[in-house]
């Protein structure tokens, strides 16, 4: 059965093709219907600027440049290109690197020029993942956009810094678009099955059910909204039919809306739901069971609970600074580097996204949940923070004070200070904490790991201290 009417309008009477994709169909037709790039569509922005473009042949221009839109797959890269090319009133004309050579990108660039000389008609190119190029048919490309033959947006979801070459980068504008926050989707999704471009509100959609598709989709629109159909499809060839005696074309009344439940939507997509709620018990459950496998040295526990959160929607870098806590708290000075490896994780994480950041988290976890363990320098800190909120301070030894401003040395500042580097060992006997503390030991390394070594070597360490502020 159909589904959906074939021929229509939509809102404001443009035909809308309903044999298209839904993703297709609820494309935005104004820069205010995109969703999560409002970092892009300020006033006067480049964006705007070339989707407001003067008319035609009118010599006024823009101002802009080509542009490079980089940004994971969904965000809206194409539909700004369309924009772009709907706005301005120019040609359009789109190329796939999957598809296209040299000799469709030159044939291109010659028609463009021929149509500017002879009507002064200018033309958008778009060409859809860039980065597929080779570096031939990107240089093809440069005269084009030196001259402005075309107004090039290409569009990529790699770092142009090492996709794109230099001398095109450097003749184009590099828009950044943002991965799509949860709300943004929410919206994105509630605006599909409202449209009478979409599904015109012939389907109702249940929270749990909105929820999964939000997780499922992540950042990335488009598979939002395949989703969507997907389960609205399914509900509605579902929904029982109408006695024809009470047909909504006999009756005059509305046809009740199909329901797509949190089971249509995970039967539609062939994805069980993971129970879990990022505001909620769930969120907090499995976190603490993510920490705990990590401390009890349980790699296999680590990565169910990591691969459950990253199912379910968990911002990576809420993860990412986990690890990092509890590569201090857990493993502290037992293998130092596992630090290193979060704090590096942490940081890739920011710049990869998903999904392939779920390896470089996988990688730091697996670092913390496979490391010897030590909690000395938590019990360490603690115990200093305990004494200091106690008001166990005490006045910093004369010895130790700042001598570098004028006077201090009058005051004793600085006196009688020894500097380590000229004994032996680069260890010399003398008073570091206040008077009050002296001999508090707050750091008490085990025998675990590297932390072994710290242990015998700072044994020997304070007894030379204590030797020499004793003598």
């Amino acid at each position: 059965m159909d589904l959906f009417d074939s021929a229509g309008t939509d809102d404001v009477g443009l035909p809308v093709d309903t044999h298209a994709p839904l993703a297709v169909r609820m494309r935005p037709r104004s820069l205010p219907e995109v969703l999560g790039q409002d970092h892009l569509l300020t006033a006067g922005s480049p964006l705007q600027r070339l989707v407001g473009a003067a008319d035609p042949g009118s010599g006024q221009g823009t101002g802009v440049s080509s542009v490079i839109l980089w940004g994971p797959p969904g965000t809206g890269k194409t539909t700004l290109a369309y924009l772009v090319a709907r706005g301005s009133g120019r040609r359009f004309v789109e190329l796939s690197a999957l598809t296209a050579g040299v000799k469709d990108v030159r044939a291109v660039v010659e028609d463009a020029r021929r149509r500017l000389a002879a009507s002064g008609e200018e033309t958008v190119l778009f060409v859809d993942e860039v980065h597929r190029f080779s570096r031939s048919q990107q240089d093809a490309l440069l005269p084009s956009v030196e001259n402005r033959w075309v107004t090039l947006m290409a569009a990529t979801t790699e770092n142009p810094s090492f996709s794109v070459v230099s001398p095109l980068l450097s003749r184009s504008l590099l828009l950044t678009l943002h991965p799509l926050e949860a709300q943004d989707v929410r919206r994105l999704v509630d605006r599909a099955v409202a449209d009478p471009r979409g599904l015109g509100a012939r389907v109702r959609l249940e929270d749990e059910a909105r929820e999964q598709i939000v997780r499922m989709a992540g950042s990335d629109a488009r598979k939002a909204l395949t989703v969507l159909e997907a389960a609205a499809g399914a509900a509605l060839c579902a929904r029982p039919h109408q006695d024809d005696a009470a047909h909504p074309a006999d009756t005059g009344t509305a046809a009740p809306a199909a329901v797509i439940t949190l089971a249509g939507v995970e039967q539609a997509a062939d994805v069980a739901a993971v129970r879990y709620d990022r505001q909620g018990d769930q969120h907090y459950d499995v976190i603490s069971a993510f920490i705990k496998s990590m401390r009890g040295s349980d790699p296999d526990a680590t990565l169910h609970y990591l691969a459950r959160m990253l199912a379910a929607g968990e911002d990576p870098r809420y993860i990412a600074r986990r690890i990092t806590i509890h590569a201090a708290e857990d493993v502290g000075l037992a293998d130092p580097t596992v630090l290193s490896t979060a704090v590096a994780a942490q940081q890739a994480v920011g710049l990869i996204g998903m999904p392939e950041a779920q390896l470089v988290l996988a990688e730091a976890a697996l670092a913390v949940a496979t490391a010897p363990k030590s909690n000395a320098v938590t019990l360490g800190i603690g115990r200093a923070a305990a004494d200091v909120a106690a008001g166990r301070a005490g006045q910093v030894p004369a010895h130790l004070r700042d001598a570098h401003y004028p006077g201090a040395q009058r005051l004793g500042h600085g006196v009688g200070y020894l500097y380590p580097h000229d004994h032996p060992h680069g260890v010399v006997g003398q008073q570091y904490l206040p008077d009050g503390l002296a001999g508090q030991r707050y750091y008490e390394p085990t025998s675990r790991g590297f932390e072994k070594q710290v242990a015998a070597r700072l044994e020997a360490v304070r007894r030379i201290l204590q030797d020499g502020a004793g003598a």
